[in-house]
């Protein structure tokens, strides 16, 4: 019990710190010049209803959006929502709150559909588990909706646990969603285990889940050493049309500041390639963080929350050739450490990438990058407050079928609880 109520105190003090500090700012924040009519809050949690949301919206054919709160709902310990846009605004539905038990606990990633039309996700923690005084490693979920229909304006949906994290060698601490391959496999990655490195905590893990039978199977497809093959992978796996997976790791790295990697499927299992290795020393991006996309011409683009010229992260871009791979840092932000977009970047059809900073000027904006005339310009959408707007969006955007954009700040909002916000660009 001890580490987590730890765990709670720290992040109910920092939440509140940060809110002291946005009243004492408030003046401050009221006076700034109005941005236009671009950006608005759909919903600003109080708790009961989530808190403290980290990861951005999925959005399904209709325009409604399903996320994840870390904290909050009807157990404190998370849940999953659905927002859906009517007549008088936008209404929240919470889908299920986390107990923080078997069935799971914190979840701080995206949720996805996965072919049956189910949603799929990961938490950070519970499972019932040896990890995190007694409370798990993590776990694997799918929520499917009531086999009735129903009748009231809150039917929870059933979860059901794919997979619960041991803390070992099969990993622990998810650090991203799941991906579907064409098989109908999962895969996705754990911030640590896999085995004795690191100090023992494990460098982290990729693994797939794959049906047997009636349930599902985990495997390992890859543990990494700590060296040159990173450490820590702090994204998602991105899948090209080929199987093949891509992800970063936010350590490691032949510099130290984190690896672009590759992994191929063989007959014999799967092999690592490293596509770039970060060198923070030099004005490269460095402790990459965020899932990796494609453009139509075959080039990845991510985000580091630091590093670049400037200090305060990068959007930077590889481009492949028959001799390997090339990056070019797309953009430089100007600000300390941590405050550039970690959650990656998100490409609309014309190839403009959309994303969040941090804590870039002050609590976090929300910007544009357009390639004209052979160079990148940047243009800055929104600039958080910290206020009733809220503050310090971790995992970028998501765009809907009209180009507008939606995403989630995890502070401050009407109640210190953390919004989501569209974005008309």
């Amino acid at each position: 019990m001890t580490n987590r109520v730890r765990v709670r105190v720290f992040q109910n003090s920092f939440f509140a710190v940060l809110c002291v500090l946005s009243i004492v700012l408030m003046l401050v924040a009221v006076a700034k010049p109005a941005q236009g009519q671009k950006y608005s809050v759909i919903h600003s949690f109080t708790g009961p209803d989530g808190a403290n949301p980290f990861a951005r919206p999925t959005i399904d054919r209709a325009g409604n959006l399903f996320g994840t709160t870390y904290a909050g709902g009807a157990s404190g310990d998370g849940e999953v929502f659905k927002l859906t846009r009517t007549s008088r605004g936008w209404v929240l539905t919470p889908l299920y709150s986390f107990v923080g038990g078997s069935d799971g606990m914190q979840p701080n990633t995206s949720v996805m559909f996965g072919p049956d039309g189910s949603l799929y996700g990961t938490t950070h923690g519970g499972g019932g588990t040896a990890c995190n005084g007694g409370y798990g490693c993590g776990v694997v979920f799918k929520l499917t909706p009531p086999l009735t229909i129903c009748k009231s304006t809150l039917c929870p949906w059933i979860e059901t646990v794919l997979y619960r994290f041991l803390g070992g060698n099969d990993g622990r601490f998810p650090s991203s969603g799941v991906a579907f391959d064409q098989a109908g496999n999962l895969y996705g990655s754990t911030l640590y285990g896999g085995g004795a490195g690191c100090g023992g905590d494990g460098c982290g893990t990729v693994y797939q889940l794959a049906r047997s039978g009636s349930g599902w199977t985990e495997s390992v497809i890859y543990s990494f050493a700590g060296g040159a093959d990173g450490e820590v992978p702090t994204s998602g796996l991105t899948l090209d049309r080929f199987g093949n997976l891509y992800g970063v790791t936010e350590f490691g790295g032949i510099y130290g500041s984190g690896d672009v990697y590759e992994l191929t499927s063989s007959g014999s299992g799967w092999t690592q390639t490293i596509l770039y290795s970060l060198d923070g020393s030099t004005g490269d991006p460095e402790y990459p963080s965020g899932d990796l996309i494609f453009d139509s011409a075959g080039n990845l683009y991510g985000g580091s929350p630091s590093g670049g010229s400037g200090g305060g992260g990068t959007v930077f871009m590889l481009t492949p050739s028959p001799a390997g791979w090339t990056e070019t840092t797309i953009w430089n932000f100007s600000g300390v450490f941590g405050a550039g977009p970690g959650g990656g970047v998100t490409i609309d059809p014309a190839g403009n990438l959309f994303g969040t900073t941090i804590n870039d000027n002050g609590a976090g904006s929300v910007f544009k990058l357009v390639f004209s005339g052979g160079a990148w310009s940047e243009t800055d959408l929104y600039d958080f407050t910290d206020y009733r707007d809220g503050g310090h969006p971790y995992s970028g955007v998501a765009l809907d079928a009209n180009g507008n954009l939606f995403g989630t700040a995890a502070d401050c909002g009407e109640s210190c609880q953390g919004v989501v916000f569209e974005v008309l660009p």
